[in-house]
């Protein structure tokens, strides 16, 4: 679904008339396939910096600038803030560099988990971190974005891969997260530029829309794809997996042989290294006037298939050691929505999933993690009345829609085996959308 709004106020007419109006001109965001010639990255803070400093360069980018010259990214290494008084060395570092920052810029802040902190000060001090990256995050402009990476003591390994998703151009509709990475034991490094080769990648809801665009964004980086979806759309399912060497698993995941016939496909390919729970539907209404059949079906298919089919896969030994499963939650799941008290519900239960396998898997290396989309331009939404349809695009700090590659490419760095570190968290894909926390 095109945006018609962003490209009327991108023309010579509609800028000079948005400008004369006061209406917002939302940034063309720069996403994979852009050119890659980014800007400099400025890293300051304390006692990462060093390690941070080779990490960024070993992913390409320059370190350093002119006083002058514009930079990509702002990286403020806090682990070494010890109270609050100590924020002030964060303040300074971004308020003296923020205007340098060129179109679709980054600022990084990473910091330690506060659960983890010895001290009352310490903790009071990195828990006030994510205040200040969500409103940092609202007053970035030109496409910018703004992230938290809360990193334990030691899992210095395991941050490259988040480092590369944050700063990159995949990242384009995420901002104001913060995201946990943990301490394992990491994988041999992979090819940077196929991640995924050699692993075997099932998603569910693979035919069409944002499960679509997963299945073809883990191709891209190497993984064997298993594209699940309903027999009504075998037909689309089937070309979405020839046309990337996957292979097409059309089935009901709420029919009572899914799980085991998801099992089945596992262990033809040698066990699952990821599973991706895409698909998902909506039954809206509000809630005086919605059926059993309404609740029961939307439940069914958002929640409790995942939960079956991972049990089936758990049991069976079927999701390899250093496994990921990612789930697709929504914004709808954190702030709720009227007339979707049965879906939101259900994307709250992908949520508490995550909370609660997250700790359960981490003794087999499992790693357990969400996407939320926001507002996604789908055929789905391409459906919502026209009024409701630009309030949703324009409630973000990137007054703009996101896109099914948004999602997918997110999918993608939580599938990542480097990522294995990060888990247990909830990563808002929504340009930070005005709703929820």
């Amino acid at each position: 679904m095109k945006d018609g709004y962003m490209k009327f106020v991108h023309s010579g007419a509609g800028r000079v008339i948005a400008k004369t109006l006061g209406l917002p001109i939302p940034a063309k965001l720069r996403r994979k396939g852009a050119p890659s010639t980014l800007g400099p990255v400025l890293i300051g803070g304390g006692e990462l910096t060093g390690l941070l400093q080779s990490q960024v360069a070993e992913l390409g980018y320059q370190l350093g600038s002119t006083p002058k010259q514009k930079v990509h990214a702002l990286v403020f290494d806090a682990t070494s803030i010890k109270t609050p008084g100590e924020l002030a060395n964060l303040y300074r570092f971004f308020r003296q560099n923020i205007r340098r920052m060129d179109r679709c810029g980054r600022a990084l802040v990473i910091s330690r988990p506060p659960e983890d902190c010895d001290s009352p000060e310490q903790h009071i001090a990195m828990r006030a971190l994510r205040g200040f990256i969500r409103s940092l995050g609202k007053e970035m402009r030109a496409g910018g974005t703004s992230q938290l990476i809360e990193l334990s003591a030691g899992a210095e390994q395991n941050l490259p891969s988040t480092l590369s998703f944050c700063l990159s151009p995949v990242s384009a509709y995420v901002s104001a997260q913060t995201i946990r990475v943990n301490a394992v034991e990491l994988a041999e490094t992979a090819d940077p530029k196929a991640p995924l080769a050699g692993q075997t990648v099932l998603v569910t809801g693979a035919a069409r829309g944002i499960g679509r665009a997963i299945a073809e964004t883990v191709a891209s980086y190497g993984a064997m794809v298993i594209g699940v979806d309903v027999p009504p759309m075998q037909g689309e399912l089937d070309k979405v997996c020839r046309d990337i060497g996957g292979r097409a698993l059309p089935l009901d995941i709420c029919a009572d042989d899914a799980a085991a016939l998801i099992c089945e496909a596992a262990r033809a390919n040698g066990g699952l290294d990821c599973i991706v729970h895409n698909a998902g539907i909506t039954r809206d209404k509000s809630l005086a006037a919605m059926s059993d059949v309404q609740w029961d079906l939307t439940m069914a298919v958002n929640l409790q298939a995942p939960l079956t089919i991972n049990a089936a896969l758990l049991e069976a030994g079927l999701i390899n050691d250093g496994g990921r499963i990612v789930g697709v939650a929504s914004i709808s799941g954190i702030a709720g929505n009227k007339g979707q008290t049965n879906y939101a519900a259900s994307k709250a239960g992908v949520i508490g999933m995550v909370e609660r396998y997250s700790s359960v898997l981490s003794a087999q290396s499992i790693s357990v993690n969400a996407v939320a989309p926001g507002f996604i331009e789908t055929e789905m939404t391409a459906k919502i009345p026209f009024g409701i349809r630009q309030a949703g695009r324009r409630m973000s700090s990137l007054q703009q829609g996101g896109l099914p590659v948004d999602v997918a490419q997110t999918v993608a760095w939580l599938a990542n085996p480097q990522s294995i570190g990060v888990t247990g968290n909830v990563v808002r894909v929504c340009g930070q959308n005005l709703l929820g926390a």
